[in-house]
């Protein structure tokens, strides 16, 4: 939990007293959870201090409410904490804060009075009482309303509890509005790095799980996870990323839980039929595959971090398990249960639903694994006793794999998903041990949720869980192969072999296979898995885990903007491996002709074909020193240093869009990351002279030059102004809202594309400007070269040019709004010219290119 707020000089009745009790909102919000089940939870405080910090008081030790004269927070939350570290919360503490809320009533200590209300929230809310909870964050969102705490991070953190506290009612529409102001409020309040952001996007993502939006949900992890991964000293050891790899993995495997499979419809077209389950199939497996890897590097994180002891490790360890069941591999989803229900004995003991729930999921994989097993005797029997051909021994094996596939993803198809499974099992655990771990970093608690209401589902899901298992079992005819694991040494011959295989099979004659429309990004991951990694683990084990794979750079695929068009030219089958410059210097060559050695072809995708000016020594995939890699695309071998503003302006954003887009699939040494990390920190006296500068040409382009060029009938020139302040009006979007958040504007061929995606998001600042610049350009036409007896009716272009006018007045107006909200200005000076100098008072060095003036 975060720490109590420390006593005041002043009385706790004066203004001492309220701004200690602020002072412990604010500081307790770091109590904000993202746990390692998915369910994050935004306390005010997380319930249970240490024991050294407990002082033991009881409900009917407080004073009579008449004789109160002052509310003493930390007493108060000193008196919470040693409740439940007793463990007589479920006796003592409704009383207690009963009690509590009348004491700061009488006293009428406002700021004391919010932080019982939101420690009320929390309770109500993890004994299930959700009825009873609506007042209290009716009370707690009025009460911050007539305070005036908008603005403050104590405001933030009291949206956030009334918004989990409306998830866990399941009032999912009143929950997504409180989060999304939280998100507002806390854009303007918190750094973009800040932790406490990453826990918000966790929340926010669980209420996207639970309401099926699926993709939203992974988007909310995603953006968890990089603002992690700027925040962290460490990322290696970062409890908290490891908590959403894990959350990330569960949403995953549920995505591929409830991908639709095409032939449970019926098809006229058989071929259509085969396609459409080849592309379902195909899907699933990259969603698998991607699970895997998300759950692999939360596992790395603990083991890195020593944390193998912690209660979140437990949870770790059966989500990897849950995704080998899911992907037939039973043998290790066995020994990966074993592991997580050793942890959780010694967290939590053996008499936990926590304990059996995933006790029931160890018996059904050893159940699988075994059957596994007679089926593989029964096949090698049918073998030696039968199959006599070449030809006959090929097609039983094609048969084979093709059911086998079926088979994973029949596994997978549960009613329930995995997340809400491990979730209630973490809940329960949690609500009976009472935050048994709280485990920090910079301030971000990582435990097991409290959400009560989850744990009440316990035993539904755990029969779902058995069914789903039990479903499994009876569709599993898995190779022993395919029970090794990617990490494991006895895989790796085998993942060569079938490499190999492979191989052998792209230069036979065969039947055109109808691809699947996959975009760049999940084709080269899926390339990765298949013939990366066991690569690297047969021809260059000793380097395997200093290696960096992925796709970042330039082509439409690393933006995520690809699509049919895109495949006609740099597309096809393809990764990049980083390396080290000492590495390379040792193995690159050798590395590189490996990788020329890999299929052309893959997923009826290939040979890539590059152009000219991604071929050569700019080829796009390949092998690379890391230092090299980012001098190919900035010049730079690693980012300029703050002090250098001067070198930051000479890169454009298009140059820093393609150095930060892409995905990174693996980088064990976190080097690649680290390089790229520094290209994503552009330095806020950048950031803020790059704003004054579109300031100025909004104002030049748009609100001065473009009405004088109309009125001049010069077309041509005014179509150029309504470029330029559109450019400049894209930037300033990306810019307001961060770029190491939300990444930078690419160059013109994806702007709007980019523009769009960003508005759609949550929270966004200005995210109407999309929608009313792609207005603007379609009225420009008529405005520019429309003439006087142009248009419906003869009125000529005199409408087009009066609504695009007002257009840019009321983008501006918006811009002004922003810029007085973020605190960068406080005038109302509608021309943006005259915004500069207010915002270049933020500017702190006194380099000349970083001023306008």
């Amino acid at each position: 939990m975060g720490k109590d707020a420390q006593p005041s000089d002043e009385t706790q009745s004066g203004k001492g007293g309220e701004a200690d009790a602020l002072a412990g909102i604010i500081a307790n919000a770091n109590g904000i959870v993202m746990d390692s089940a998915g369910s994050g939870n935004a306390d005010m405080r997380s319930t249970g201090s240490g024991a050294n910090d407990a002082v033991s008081v009881d409900a009917d030790d407080t004073d009579n409410a008449s004789e109160q004269t002052h509310f003493d927070v930390n007493e108060f939350l000193a008196g919470i904490d040693a409740i439940f570290d007793a463990h007589d919360a479920g006796i003592k503490a409704e009383p207690y804060l009963q009690q509590a809320l009348v004491d700061a009533e009488n006293a009428e200590d406002h700021a004391g009075l919010l932080t019982v209300l939101n420690e009320t929230m929390g309770f109500y809310r993890s004994q299930g009482r959700h009825d009873d909870n609506q007042w209290i964050i009716q009370r707690a969102i009025e009460l911050g309303l007539r305070m005036g705490l908008q603005g403050s991070e104590a405001w933030t953190t009291t949206l956030i509890n009334a918004a989990t506290g409306m998830r866990a009612a399941r009032q999912y529409d009143q929950a997504e509005d409180l989060y999304r102001q939280a998100l507002d409020n806390a854009a303007r309040t918190l750094p973009p790095t800040d932790r406490r952001m990453a826990a918000l996007h966790n929340n926010l993502s669980m209420l996207y799980s639970e309401t099926k939006r699926l993709p939203q949900a992974r988007e909310e992890l995603e953006t968890a996870l990089h603002i992690l991964d700027s925040a962290s000293v460490d990322a290696s050891v970062d409890i908290d990323a490891a908590s959403t790899h894990t959350n990330l993995a569960l949403v995953l495997l549920q995505e591929a839980q409830t991908s639709p499979r095409a032939n449970n419809a019926v098809e006229k077209d058989a071929q259509t039929a085969a396609a459409k389950d080849a592309d379902s199939t195909a899907q699933r497996e990259e969603l698998l595959a991607s699970a895997l890897d998300h759950a692999s590097q939360a596992l790395h994180i603990y083991r890195t971090g020593h944390l193998e002891h912690s209660a979140h490790y437990a949870s770790a360890l059966a989500s990897y398990a849950q995704v080998c069941f899911a992907l037939g591999r039973f043998a290790e989803a066995v020994q990966t249960y074993q592991r997580s229900l050793a942890v959780i004995a010694e967290c939590y003991g053996t008499d936990t639903d926590y304990y059996r729930i995933t006790e029931a999921n160890l018996k059904s994989a050893q159940e699988a694994a075994e059957q596994t097993q007679d089926q593989e005797a029964h096949h090698a029997a049918a073998d030696d006793a039968g199959v006599s051909s070449e030809s006959d021994r090929g097609h039983s094996a094609e048969c084979s794999k093709s059911a086998d596939r079926n088979e994973i993803f029949a596994a997978a198809e549960a009613p329930e998903t995995v997340s809400s499974k491990i979730g209630a099992a973490d809940d329960h655990a949690n609500d009976a041990d009472n935050n048994e771990s709280n485990e920090s970093t910079d301030g971000l608690v990582t435990s097991a949720s409290s959400d009560a209401q989850t744990s009440q589902q316990v035993s539904h899901q755990t029969a779902d869980t058995a069914s789903s298992h039990q479903s499994a079992r009876q569709n599993s005819h898995r190779s022993s192969r395919s029970n090794h694991s990617d990490h494991q040494p006895a895989g790796q011959q085998t993942a060569i072999r079938q490499t190999a295989d492979r191989q052998t099979a792209t230069q036979q004659p065969h039947t055109a296979q109808p691809r699947e429309r996959i975009s760049g990004l999940r084709l080269a991951r899926a390339y990765w898995n298949e013939y990366g990694k066991p690569l690297l683990a047969e021809l260059h084990p000793e380097y395997r885990g200093r290696i960096a794979a992925g796709l970042v750079g330039h082509g439409s695929e690393c933006y995520g903007f690809d699509d049919k068009f895109s495949q006609d030219h740099d597309f096809g089958p393809g990764f990049c491996l980083w390396l080290a410059d000492d590495d390379y210097a040792r193995i690159g060559e050798r590395l590189q002709a490996n990788y020329d050695a890999l299929p052309k072809e893959f997923m009826g995708y290939g040979p890539r074909e590059s152009t000219a000016r991604a071929g050569g020594a700019s080829r796009r995939v390949g092998v690379f020193a890391i230092g090299d890699f980012f001098e190919r695309l900035t010049r730079y071998r690693q980012a300029p240093a703050a002090s250098k503003p001067h070198e930051w302006l000479l890169l454009d954003e298009a140059t820093l869009a393609a150095t930060t887009n892409g995905e990174v699939f693996a980088d064990p040494l976190g080097m690649f990351l680290k390089t790229r990390q520094g290209f994503k920190m552009m330095p806020e006296d950048v950031r803020l002279a790059l704003i004054s500068r579109r300031l100025g040409m909004i104002a030049q382009a748009g609100q001065y030059n473009l009405p004088r060029m109309l009125d001049r009938g010069d077309g041509a020139a005014a179509w150029l102004s309504i470029n330029e302040f559109a450019n400049a009006c894209c930037s300033l979007v990306f810019l307001i809202n961060q770029p190491v958040t939300v990444g930078y504007l690419p160059y013109y061929k994806w702007r709007f594309a980019a523009l769009r995606k960003l508005s759609r998001r949550m929270a966004t600042r200005l995210a109407d400007v999309c929608e009313q610049l792609e207005t603007i350009l379609r009225l420009s036409s008529a405005a520019c070269f429309g003439g006087a007896g142009f248009g419906e009716g003869g009125k000529g272009s005199g409408p087009a040019q009066g609504n695009i006018q007002s257009i840019v007045s009321h983008i501006c107006a918006g811009i002004v709004h922003e810029l007085n909200a973020d605190g960068l200005s406080d005038s109302s000076e509608p021309f943006l010219e005259w915004q500069r100098p207010y915002v270049e008072e933020h500017i702190e060095s006194d380099a000349a290119v970083l001023h306008s003036l």
